[in-house]
Order: C-alpha cells, then structure tokens, then sequence
C-alpha cells in the first residue's frame, strides 16, 4: 500500500543527498579491458581459492590438531564455521569467474556494422511480436515502454499490450486508469500514421522510378534527404512535445526518441556529404535506406485481455499472461457468448470470417517486455540477426540484460541500480561459460524453442497451453531450465540496449527483492534433471557451469543464512584469521573496479554491503516461501513490484530487524571485548556501522516509524463482520424467469443449483 500523505517528506521529490547526479546513460559496448585487468582478475581467482586452502590447513586442521581433546561444541562451531565460511568464498569465487568471462566477452565482441544490418533485412520476411504485459500500470509509463518498441527499427513488427486488470472495475479512478490504458496501443498507431503514410510513399515512388540496373541521380538522392529531415524532425517534433518529470522520463526523450532522431541525422551527415562530393550510393543502397524509413514507422498495434475471455487462463501472473496470447497465435477466432461469458472458438474455414473475429498471426520471434523497460532503437535489428547468424540455430532466447536508469532522485535507488549494472556484467560472463538465464525484463524469444517445451492441459473442457511456467514466481529462470533440458541454450547479446526501472523506495524494493528470493531453490531439482538428460545424450558438461548455474539458483539461500549465523552465534575467536579477509579480498576490489567502470563509486561497496544488510530479512523470507512451497504444493503468490508516485510502506517486521541487526551488533562488541574477542568486536562494529547507516540512507527514521505504525494498526485492526442479509421470500422461478442459456451450457452443476435454491426457498416459504 502507498503511504498515506506526509508520510514521505516534500524532499524526496527532489534529489536527495548522495543521490545520483550523473544522467547521461553508459555506452552501448562496454569499454574494452585491458591485459593487466584480465591478469589482475585470474590473479584474484588464484588467490580466493589459494586462500581458502590456505585457512583450512593453517587454522582449522592446526586449531584441531592442537586441541585433541576439544569438546562437542568447539568441534560443531568449528563445522558450521568452516561451512559458512566455504559457502560465502564460493559465492565470492563465482563472482570473479563470472567476471572474468565477462572481460574475455567485451574484449573480443565486435559490434556489426550498421550496412550489414540493413543488407541482411533487405528483403526479409519473418516478423516480431513484441508482447507487454501489463497490471495496475501508471498509463505514462506503459506509453514509454510501447513506444520504445514501437519505434524499434525492423521490418515486421507487431506490438501487443496484453493488459491483465480486471476488465470491469468498479472503482473511477480504477476505471479511468485502465480507459486510458487500453487506448495508447491506438493513440500509437494514429500518431505512426502520417510518417508511416509518407515512409511507404516515399519508398514506392524509389522504386517505380528506378531499377536495379538503373544508376542513381543527384535528384535520388536529394529526394532521400528530404524523406530523412522529415522524419528526423517529426522525432524531435515528438520529443520536444514530450513532458519531462523525472530522470526516466528525461532517458525516454533524450535515448529513446533523440536517440534515433540523431541517429538519422547522422544518415544526413554521409548523405550532404556524398551530394557536395558528386557521388551517389547505388540503387541497393539507396533502397535500403529507404527502407529503414519504413521500419521505424511502420509497427502494427493492439490491446488484447485474456481475462474477457472464459477459455483461458486467468492464474494471477505474468507468465500465464503472455502464454494465453502466445496460445492463440496464428490461429482465427471467434468470439462466443456462452451464458455470461465469452470464449474463443477457432475458425478453420478461411472464408468464413466475421468482423468480430480475432486474427491473431504468427511471428518466428516474440519480443518480451516488462511494463516499466525501454529499448533502445535497434535492440530487436541486432538481436534477430544474432540469431540468424551461422552457429546460433539452437539458441532460443537472447537479451540485453538491462542496465539501470541513471540520475536516480534517492539514496536507495542508486544503490540498487548499481547492483543492477554489476549483474549486468555477471550475466555476460555466465554466457562465456554456457551458464545464461533468461532474466524476465526483455528478451527475444525463438517461437519454434518455446513450441518444445509446451506443456498442454484440459481444463474444464477447455486446452490450456502453457510455455512459460508459472509454478514459482521466477518464471524466466525455470523456463531457461525447460529451454536447455530439450537441447536449446540462451545468449546475453554483449551491448547494453535495454533498461528498466528500480524501485524508488524501501517498501517497492521489499516487493521486489522478495520475489527473486523465492523459487530458486525449487527450480534446483529440474537442473539435475536437465543434467542427467545431457549426461545420457554425451554431451559435455562443463564444470563451470554448472557451479555458476547453481550458485545463481542457491547463493540467495545460503548467503543469507551463512551471514544470518555470522551475525548471531559467537563463534570461538581461534576459528578466526586474517587469511579469510585475504580471501575475500579480491571480491571486493573486483566489485569496487566494477562499479567504477559502470560509473559509480568505488567506496559504493560498503554502500551495498549495508544495503544487504538491511535486506536479510526480505531475502530470508523469499527462503522461506520457497521451502514453505516444497514442503505444501502451493504455489505462492505472484506479486509485482508496485510502481507508484507516493511511497510503497514496507511491512513492520522488514523495517524492525535491520534495527535489531545494529542492536544485536552492539552488544555483540560489548560483550567479545569483554573477552578480548577483538577479531568479532570489529566485524560486529562494522555490520553495525553499515547497517545503521544503511537505515538511515535507504529506509529513513521518518519513514521507519510509520511504517511501524501502519504495521501495529492493521495488526490490531479488525475488519467487522458485515451483518448477514435476510433472505428475502423469493417466490419459485417461473419459465419466463428461468435462465435457460445458463442451464443448457453449464448442464446439471447451474440445473442442481436452480433447483436446490428453490426447493429451499419453496420450504422457507411453507415453514412462515
């Protein structure tokens, strides 16, 4: 829920202190590195796990040998010690090995000349469908997120907004939210209209003119400048119309329509050029620039809501969303008004068409993207033709793991978009090793790889399809299990070319962060799986990927309870040793050049590491869902991140414990000093440091302390109960009011109910 009003003070408008200041995004490729930071990174590998080696034999096998006679709780502290500490080192040594493929990654990519681009979609024929899932969506951001794809520069491109609100809202607000919703798939197409118009115009008029044999004139050329100033200025025309309130907005004018509007502008920089020097690009050329006028404009829209329909799945989540469209296509449908409701009826004869049928085509590729993501311009161009390029036929699912918007306006923001940038790097390296995820925000999909591992259900009579599977809330990393078990892999395309949003405050973050804690640790049984199949068909199975694969899946998991011991059990201060501060050394300074290079601060890994701190809990919780799912079957909710202007309370107990974290780490330095345990005294005053200032920065006292109050008063508070309604004496149904349609396609479940009601109300009616 949104706090109520004062709640968040009239500053967070504004940028906060240590806010972000820095607005102009990252480069597309990331910069190459150099020899020395690939050397330094295997040298920080080499020292983690010489490290570790080094621990084990100089402090635990020396502390047991010297001790022989150690009693049952040393020896246990000494396990758990030696398990947790394992545990965080492979985390770390994760991190680096992930990093470093990463490096050998941005070190060797090449980014494709744009003429090979245009030369291999010349006379293409397959086309993309650009599916967006949406729920309680601000209306202004979704508009972002559809024009973002609609101006993507590609030949065939459809654009579907797949709203998933309840179809008849009760409320006005609700009611005028989703009015505005469902038009902007139309407001696109009839602002696309006229460039459109002229676009296809301009390039028939080539065409007629000239031939492939024909050598073009001066006047050709001056005709394409024309046609490229004015698209170029409609683009700025648009932006400058665009209103500006905050730092995405400013990413959406400035990367998003600017963007491809300069990128024009450069075409007419080559074109004025090659006019003052006499030359002409040849008639292929000439057509293809042609051409791209006619894929920047020309997108296909509409809105589709499956929760109008009776036949299809309405489970409460984004991957049912998009696999009740996904169903449908390339199919004609009609629909049917059964009783109340409506479902869909295939249509299998070609000239039996009716005006309200849906015609839903098929695409070879779908493109999909979270409500609150932006692409820039030629995400889709670049993505379909590494897909198409020699030696990807098998990868199903590539992307741009997205990148953070910069200029964050508060503390927390920033922080969580620097982790963002840092997994953007990770994910590059976990394809260099064959160890990819599909991360939900975007991706392009190969149709064909999703028709493998479709799973196909009846469901009161009625077939339901599903691709992507809803049983845990991280759909996308269960669906990269299903993908690789049937022989696909996925691919993270080494550019950055897509962004999304962070959760501007502590309560959204909650939401978020507890999601992608919840349902790693039940995907985990499936890789084995997938394992033993690659295993039976001999393929290889490097080591490190599936080291990567299940760190990714699990570290959430033991992470969050090997610093959750950490914190709380006095360990036997000789299990301690500064070898494990050298072992964890090279995680840190690696993270440090990290975010630097992603343009943050290098001192920004204490920042992260108090920002986890007070994250323990969310993450603990999403553990827990996930056992509590292993344990009964059912299936935990999926809640989406909430994207609101005011601020998203968090509840009490996640704002209580980081609290209880200082408190803890506090008297945890009182008492080890008093026993001369200083190695504990300091690692308790530097989590009590961090996460005090992690409150402070990420939460706010303010804050805190209404969000404990909202959580004390919905605790005590008791909803009354509504008093029951008297049974009206309702006089037997005639044949005039008998619902007829109801019983003759619902059968004997409406007939037995129609008929138990009025034997009831006949007997009601005969007892007064």
């Amino acid at each position: 829920m949104a706090a109520p009003d004062g709640a968040a003070p009239a500053a967070a408008r504004r940028n906060q202190w240590g806010s972000e200041r820095r607005s102009e995004p990252l480069s597309i490729v990331h910069p190459r590195p150099s020899e020395r930071k690939i050397t330094l990174g295997r040298l920080g590998i080499a020292v983690t796990i010489a490290a570790w080696i080094a621990y084990i034999i100089s402090t635990v096998l020396k502390q047991l040998a010297d001790n022989p006679n150690s009693g049952f709780r040393f020896r246990f502290e000494t396990a758990s010690y030696v398990t947790v500490v394992t545990f965080l080192t492979f985390s770390a040594l994760m991190y680096l090995v992930a990093r470093q493929g990463a490096m050998y990654r941005f070190r060797d990519h090449r980014r494709v000349p744009r003429g090979e681009l245009d030369r291999h979609f010349a006379e293409y024929g397959e086309a993309v469908t650009v599916l967006v899932p949406s729920y309680a969506e601000e209306p202004n951001v979704v508009r972002a997120t559809l024009w973002s794809a609609a101006l993507q520069e590609f030949p065939d491109l459809s654009l579907v907004l797949l709203v998933d609100d309840p179809p008849n809202p009760s409320e006005p607000d609700t009611a005028a939210r989703l009015a505005a919703t469902r038009a902007l798939a139309g407001d696109i197409a009839d602002a696309l209209a006229a460039p459109a118009a002229r676009a296809n115009a301009a390039l028939d008029a080539f065409r007629r003119r000239s031939t492939p044999r024909s050598t073009p004139g001066t006047a050709d050329l001056v005709q394409l400048i024309d046609e490229y100033e004015a698209a170029a200025g409609w683009l700025e025309a648009m932006a400058e119309a665009e209103r500006v309130e905050d730092h995405v907005d400013e990413f959406f004018v400035d990367l998003v329509i600017m963007g491809l509007a300069r990128e024009l502008r450069l075409v007419l920089l080559a074109l004025r050029s090659a006019l003052a020097q006499d030359e002409v690009p040849d008639h292929a050329r000439l057509g293809q620039l042609y051409a791209r006028l006619t894929w920047i404009f020309n997108v296909k829209t509409r809105t589709f809501e499956r929760k109008k329909y009776a036949g299809l799945s309405h489970e409460a989540n984004k991957a049912m969303n998009l696999n009740a469209y996904i169903s449908l296509m390339g199919r004609r449908w009609r629909p049917e008004d059964t009783a109340g409701s409506v479902v869909l009826r295939p249509v299998d004869e070609p000239g039996d068409a009716a005006e309200t049928d849906l015609d839903i085509p098929d695409s070879a590729y779908l493109l999909t993207l979270d409500a609150d993501s932006l692409l820039l311009r030629d995400y889709c161009l670049r993505l379909v033709y590494f897909l198409e390029s020699s030696g990807n036929e098998r990868v199903a699912v590539t992307q741009t793991p997205y990148s953070s918007f910069r200029g964050a306006p508060t503390r927390i923001e920033r922080v969580a978009g620097a982790t963002t940038d840092i997994q953007h790097i990770l994910h590059q390296g976990m394809t260099y090793y064959g160890a990819t995820f599909w991360v939900g925000a975007n991706a392009v999909i190969r149709k064909r790889a999703l028709e493998d591992i479709v799973e196909v259900e009846t469901v009161g009579g009625f077939e339901i399809r599903t691709y992507i599977q809803d049983r845990t809330v991280i759909e996308d990393t269960e669906s990269s299990i299903d993908l690789g078990t049937h022989g696909w892999t996925l691919s993270n395309y080494p550019e950055r070319l897509s962004y999304s949003a962070t959760p501007p405050d502590f309560g959204a973050l909650v939401v978020q962060r507890r999601r992608w804690a919840n349902g790693g640790l039940l995907i985990l049984p499936k890789l084995w799986t997938q394992l033993r199949t690659r295993h039976h068909l001999r393929q290889r199975i490097p080591g490190r990927e599936v080291l990567l694969r299940v760190n990714y899946m699990a570290s959430i998991a033991w992470a969050s309870f090997g610093l959750l011991f950490l914190l709380a059990y006095p360990y036997d201060s000789r299990l301690l040793s500064p070898v494990v501060f050298l072992a964890a050394l090279p995680y840190f300074l690696a993270m440090g050049s990290d975010l630097r290079d992603c343009g943050h601060r290098f001192s920004d890994i204490f920042r992260i590491y108090g920002f986890n701190l007070v994250l323990l809990p969310v993450n603990l919780a999403g553990v827990f869902k996930s056992l509590q799912q292993a344990f009964t079957g059912d299936k935990i909710p999926f809640v989406r991140t909430p994207k609101v202007k005011d601020r998203t309370a968090a509840p009490a107990v996640y704002v209580l414990v980081p609290y209880a974290i200082v408190a803890f780490s506090l008297f945890t330095m009182w008492r080890d000093a008093s026993h001369g345990n200083w190695g504990n005294v300091a690692f308790a005053g530097l989590n009590a440091v961090l996460a005090a200032g992690a409150i402070r920065a990420y939460v706010g006292i303010r804050n805190s302390a209404v969000d404990i109050f909202l959580g004390a008063l919905n605790w005590l508070y008791v909803k009354p109960r509504e008093p029951a309604r008297q049974s009206a004496v309702v006089v037997p149904k005639t044949p005039d009011e008998v619902d007829w349609q109801s019983i003759l396609y619902h059968g004997d479940r409406r007939l037995n109910r129609d008929l138990r009601g009025g034997n009831d109300r006949r007997r009601r009616v005969s007892v007064r």
